[in-house]
């Protein structure tokens, strides 16, 4: 019976996957950037109704930019679960942007791209940022630089945290965890070590009851820190998050 209910699901999801490819492609060009945004957003709530995930948003997420979001990395659903709490701006690894359909419902969504073994890839993406953070972006970024299971947060890499500093914009911590009905936590969203993006789905829409959790914390401004400090206040901050 769950199988059945998952094969109901996954129907479901790449419907809409689809729906919002051809969307970008054909509807997109004659939409104003803010109702972009909010189509992003309405899509990502709908694909967390097909995948019974219910999103659960604590603290105040920003009204407006310029902020960079910093986030810890669980999940391939992490995208997701986010832009359903607030719209935003991703930076994301190059490969993603050639994936069949994922890519172009990335670049529909406004992500910028980084080639991560590139030093000069990194100091054109920092510069990138700060152009958008001056803009009045809200950008969005996962400092560990790949995913864990959850159940504590990696050491952040601190390089893009440059492009805040550069323009004086706040960061504002983002606390993500995924429970279960019972409010323990799930490791069926994980996306990590040997798991397959198929596999960590098929888990998803096997189990019942998740909820994820997005928790915004106090942005903070730099206050004369260099990136590497930054950084570690920051993961100190959504750490304690995290165990609220």
């Amino acid at each position: 019976m769950r199988q059945l209910k998952a094969l109901w699901r996954i129907s479901r999801v790449l419907l809409h996957v689809l729906a919002g490819a051809w969307r970008i492609r054909m509807v997109f060009p004659r939409l104003s950037q803010p109702e972009r945004d909010a189509e992003v957003q309405a899509w990502a709530h709908a694909m967390l109704a097909r995948l019974a995930i219910k999103l659960v948003v604590n603290g105040t997420p920003p009204a407006g930019g310029p902020v960079l979001l910093a986030a810890n990395h669980i999940s391939w659903l992490d995208i997701v679960v986010i832009h359903a709490a607030r719209h935003c701006r991703f930076i994301s690894k190059a490969d993603i942007q050639h994936w069949p359909v994922v890519g172009t419902l990335a670049t529909g969504a406004g992500t910028l791209y980084i080639e991560r073994e590139s030093r000069r890839d990194a100091m054109r993406v920092v510069h990138h940022m700060a152009e958008r953070l001056s803009l009045g972006e809200v950008l969005a970024v996962f400092p560990e630089g790949t995913t864990g299971d959850g159940t504590h947060v990696l050491p952040f890499h601190a390089n893009l945290l440059q492009a805040a500093i550069a323009v004086n914009a706040p960061i504002q911590p983002v606390a993500l965890q995924f429970a279960d009905a019972q409010g323990q936590q799930s490791f069926a969203p994980c996306y990590i070590g040997d798991d397959t993006l198929l596999g960590s789905l098929w888990r998803t829409l096997c189990s019942d009851g998740i909820q994820a959790v997005v928790t915004f914390g106090a942005p903070q401004t730099a206050e004369g820190r260099d990136r590497r400090a930054w950084a570690a206040a920051v993961r100190e901050d959504i750490i304690a998050l995290r165990q609220r």
